[in-house]
């Protein structure tokens, strides 16, 4: 969207041109995974037992696409290979809704956990029955609990080996299961030893007293007063004129979801806030200006700042 839009103001013979800047834009994403795949349980739920459990996620996934066609945005859908392969119809529904498919690894399992070549046949697989399911080429990659770290940035150069065109796994903050707080806080471009590149789209923050606070998404979003979300975001578009990265998973619009055991931090996490989640995400989509994450790089690229591999 153009930076500004300029209107006129007619005083008899004088036309007066004023600047009215347009809202930014910002990603809307969708971690299409669910609730027995998330990391919480990960101690408690074994992929081996995965099938077991009575799936959720092509509901919940309706549930989502019905809200965002309400406010027709498109949005990306970072979707894993273990679905996939189980639902393509539900991968279809997705890229016919006029929505971008991404990835979002196949088995759910934590980058910095893998050996590169592991992490390779896990991107192959979730990209080939993610592809083979709705006939479109996927670009973008999301690790599973944000596992790209500083001792993980070695997956760069895969996912360019493999022709990706941006990532989205690094969040740049301090927590107990994830985070690289020294990573940039906005998009980057990634020059590779190789000469290969690949773009990052860190998930949002805010910077203050010396530290990055998360907003946008996910827990967060539950977790925390939705006036610290509203205000964060607008930090973000007015002190630092940057977009911010929405994203939410589908079991966390499902109140009704089976409960799982787990540590009682992991079920704090996971079950708070979701009756609410709905309509937090309703009012944010209401307000907003969306896009999918690919328009987002699309757009931002040729202007986003170079990082040298070398430097991480």
């Amino acid at each position: 969207m153009p930076d500004a839009a300029r209107s006129t103001v007619q005083d008899k013979n004088v036309v007066q041109v004023r600047c009215v800047p347009s809202p930014i834009t910002d990603a809307l994403s969708v971690d299409v995974e669910d609730y027995f795949h998330v990391e919480a349980f990960a101690d408690y739920v074994r992929p081996e037992n995965w099938p077991t459990f009575a799936s959720r996620v092509h509901v919940n996934c309706d549930r989502i696409l019905g809200l965002f066609a309400k406010y027709n945005w498109r949005a990306t859908f970072f979707v894993l290979g273990w679905v996939a392969e189980r639902d393509p119809a539900l991968v279809r529904e997705i890229a016919q809704a006029g929505h971008e498919l991404a990835c979002h690894s196949y088995a759910h399992r934590k980058v910095f956990s893998l050996r590169p070549e592991e992490f390779r046949e896990d991107l192959r697989r979730a990209r080939g029955f993610i592809e083979d399911a709705a006939g479109v080429r996927v670009v973008g990659y999301r690790a599973p609990t944000f596992s790209i770290l500083r001792r993980s940035v070695w997956a760069f150069e895969i996912l360019a080996e493999e022709d990706f065109l941006y990532d989205s796994s690094i969040y740049p903050i301090r927590h107990d299961l994830y985070g690289y707080p020294e990573f940039p806080r906005f998009l980057q471009r990634i020059e590779l030893s190789s000469g290969r590149e690949i773009i990052e789209v860190p998930m949002s923050t805010i910077r203050l007293a010396g530290f990055n606070l998360p907003l946008g998404g996910g827990g967060y979003l539950r977790l925390l007063p939705m006036a610290y979300t509203s205000w964060a975001i607008g930090r973000v578009h007015q002190r630092d004129h940057q977009p911010f990265i929405l994203y939410l998973h589908p079991w966390e619009l499902d109140p009704s979801q089976p409960r799982l055991d787990g540590k009682w931090r992991s079920k704090l996490r996971h079950y708070t806030g979701l009756a609410g989640m709905e309509g937090r995400l309703a009012s944010l989509l209401g307000r907003g200006h969306f896009e999918p994450m690919r328009d987002l790089v699309a757009r931002l690229r040729n202007s986003a700042p170079t990082l040298q591999v070398s430097s991480l």
